[in-house]
């Protein structure tokens, strides 16, 4: 089990853009810019049904997430890991991290078949 430190943790808890790697059905990388969140030492995200990186991550669960703040981006959070995801059918989740992100409350997009995806890292990269 990798624990993140007090710095990445803080990392995580801005309102700081992530980017999600995920591995296409040819091998190659598909990156996403998410947002993220945080329990404990998981990193979670919100995401569609249908959408590439959910199907890439049903046929393969391995991921990584990247997250540095705009202020100083040489500085930064890599996790590597694998995921599990949960339907969000309330889409409680994005609603949380539209508050994180924008301050309002109740997520702009779209909401029918939300998922959360839940990162376990194995291998955490600071720099």
């Amino acid at each position: 089990m990798t624990v993140l430190s007090e710095a990445d943790k803080a990392l995580l808890d801005a309102p700081e853009y992530a980017t999600v790697a995920t591995i296409d059905p040819d091998g190659q990388p598909q990156l996403s810019v998410v947002w993220v969140g945080r329990d404990g030492d998981d990193v979670l995200f919100s995401t569609l049904k249908g959408r590439r990186k959910t199907r890439n991550l049903e046929r393969d669960p391995r991921a990584s997430v990247l997250i540095f703040p705009r202020e100083d981006p040489y500085h930064y959070l890599e996790l590597r890991g694998t995921v599990s995801m949960v339907e969000d059918p309330t889409a409680a989740y994005i609603d949380e991290m539209a508050l994180k992100y924008t301050g309002v409350a109740r997520f702009d997009g779209p909401r029918e078949g939300r998922i959360v995806v839940r990162l376990t890292p194995h291998h955490v990269v600071t720099h």
